[in-house]
């Protein structure tokens, strides 16, 4: 190999690495809504957890009510025996599309009291067939998919997360409170939503 060679691909996985970096959220960046947006909802979610799957259409529809973007981050809890492999999946359809990821989450969630580690892929299998992609014998050979799980997941833990759905109202009109978590947010959403707008 010659030195350039070596060179120009150092610098190339330098600049990939970095872009990663960027696109990440961190623990300082988690709490500011996406660009274009002064609110937002922000939500760390397990696919295996009956409050998730009870809180997530409230969250939607508080979404569309208020007209601000939700941002999803995995936290698979280390108690449930599906939800990682659930979140990797749900991965592999966000690089078909984000509305066809969050689909399937959706899908799972309305499933969830059937699904066990032994039939998820089944139930993997017959959504996919729905919407007409093929799905890989291996979904995540090169482990990005996982990647991006574990970074939802060590951000949670360097928030030091508890519990799922732990859901946030992150707004850019304050700097002194950027952000509410709502402890209750099938009672209380909307109003902690309410008053961040005020602000």
């Amino acid at each position: 190999m010659n030195k350039a060679f070596v060179c120009r691909f150092t610098i190339a996985l330098f600049a990939l690495l970095a872009v990663n970096c960027i696109a990440q959220d961190t623990p300082a960046t988690v709490f500011r809504p996406p660009k274009g947006a002064q609110v937002a909802i922000v939500v760390f979610e397990d696919l295996q957890c009956p409050s998730c799957r009870h809180t997530t259409p409230l969250v939607e529809q508080a979404s569309k009510t208020y007209k601000i973007p939700v941002v999803w981050h995995d936290f698979p809890l280390p108690l449930h025996n599906w939800s990682y492999q659930a979140a990797v999946f749900a991965r592999f359809f966000d690089t078909r599309s984000k509305e066809l990821g969050n689909q399937y989450r959706d899908y799972i969630f309305e499933n969830q009291l059937e699904i066990n580690p032994q039939n998820l892929r089944g139930y993997t299998e017959k959504f996919a067939a729905e919407h007409k992609v093929e799905l890989p014998f291996v979904i995540d050979p090169d482990g990005k998919l996982a990647g991006l799980v574990n970074a939802d997941r060590d951000l949670g833990k360097a928030l030091k997360l508890e519990h799922t759905p732990t859901v946030y109202i992150v707004s850019s009109r304050n700097p002194a409170r950027p952000y509410i978590e709502v402890k209750e947010p099938n009672s209380q959403l909307y109003a902690t939503i309410d008053a961040m707008m005020k602000n």
